[in-house]
């Protein structure tokens, strides 16, 4: 196992929930402003999504909602702690995650592909059989009632009921 070095570049994600107490127009400013710590840090924004708001898993601070901002960036380990530091810093935001993530090569995401494309058709396939099971009526056995009231005699006249 071989340790990383903190002047090696990494590839991070940020996730970090801004309370709806604020508005859509008031987050821009908050958004651009972790922007610029992760810049002014060294570190170089690859990806930004605004996932809009969103329950919470849990109230924290009497809030049940948030607006979900994701951030992917590269940035070397060591400057990790002091954009950290910055964010708690924040009053706006309340919670935030960073994770080292994987960069995916092309003949991995070319796979990653294959495999949904074959669930996806395994799935399809699965809700036609579904759907052609429900369309087809069963046919209903009739019952004869002769051997019906035999079959119960023969377990009525039996000992070991009980």
């Amino acid at each position: 196992m071989s340790k990383v070095k903190s002047s090696d570049i990494s590839h991070y994600e940020l996730l970090y929930f801004i309370p709806n107490k604020f508005t859509e127009e008031e987050i821009k400013p908050m958004i651009e402003q972790v922007g610029k710590i992760i810049t002014n840090k060294g570190g170089n924004i690859t990806l930004t999504e605004e996932w809009g708001k969103k329950r919470l898993a849990y109230p924290i601070k009497n809030l049940g909602y948030a607006y979900y901002i994701l951030v992917e960036f590269d940035s070397e380990g060591g400057k990790l702690k002091e954009i950290d530091r910055a964010l708690r810093m924040m009053s706006e935001i309340f919670r935030h995650q960073i994770v080292v993530k994987k960069v995916k090569s092309a003949e991995e995401i070319k796979k990653a592909k294959e495999i949904s494309k074959k669930i996806a058709v395994r799935e399809a396939k699965e809700k036609e059989e579904t759907l052609c099971q429900k369309e087809k009526p069963k046919k209903k056995e009739k019952v004869d009632m002769e051997g019906l009231d035999k079959k119960l005699d023969k377990i009525l006249e039996t000992d070991d009921l009980l």
